[in-house]
């Protein structure tokens, strides 16, 4: 069986379970979403919003690209960010990365000729890289030294979200949250949450 296939199987599955615990959750389903989180994380495979927080259907309203990056010529993100808080009015927005990211490892190295889309979508990450050049020099780790900067970057996209003209121009400012998965343990960690200015913190690794 191929794993398209498996998918739609798998689908069924689900919806005959969820039918028969609760016969009347799709039509309500149906009816339209409120969403009180508007998730903005990585596209890796490994970290569903729903799945790692436990969450159902019409909770959380996601976003998922390379790197978990807002920048503010990004129509998608942008889009999406708007749509949650001028159409939704959602109350918060979670930015999480994730360890052993291969966006963020690629950051790292030099670009690759083969992926100019990506190389254009992490030049912001690298320029933050950049930035941390010697700390994260002086971590000999490759493994380490990625997942610090997961961590930085998570900070510093919730320093730019907080600055942004779309999300200081809606009608209810939402509390911004920067959290990271840890893959390994498959716990979220909170490294800047709501009401705290993005800042250098202990990071994770630090803290073990």
């Amino acid at each position: 069986m191929n794993h398209a296939k498996r998918l739609l199987l798998a689908n069924r599955a689900w919806s005959q379970e969820v039918s028969a615990r609760d016969p009347g959750f799709f039509e309500r389903l149906a009816c339209g979403q409120q969403p009180r989180i508007l998730w903005i994380g990585c596209s890796d495979s490994r970290v569903p919003a729903e799945r790692i927080t436990n969450a159902q259907p019409g909770e959380l309203f996601v976003h998922r690209n390379i790197a978990n990056l807002y920048t503010s010529d990004d129509g998608n993100t942008s889009s999406v960010i708007e749509y949650a808080l001028h159409a939704l009015h959602v109350e918060h927005i979670v930015i999480c990365g994730h360890h052993h990211c291969g966006g963020v490892r690629a950051a790292l190295t030099a670009p690759s000729d083969s992926l100019p889309a990506v190389n254009r979508r992490i030049a912001g990450l690298r320029e933050l890289a950049e930035r941390h050049r010697d700390a994260l020099n002086a971590i000999d780790d490759i493994e380490a030294r990625v997942d610090r900067l997961v961590e930085l970057n998570v900070i510093e996209q919730v320093r730019l979200l907080r600055e942004s003209p779309i999300v200081r121009s809606a009608p209810h400012r939402p509390a911004l949250h920067g959290w990271v998965f840890g893959l390994r343990q498959g716990l979220l960690t909170s490294l800047t949450d709501a009401g705290e200015a993005p800042q250098p913190v202990k990071l994770l690794r630090d803290a073990a």
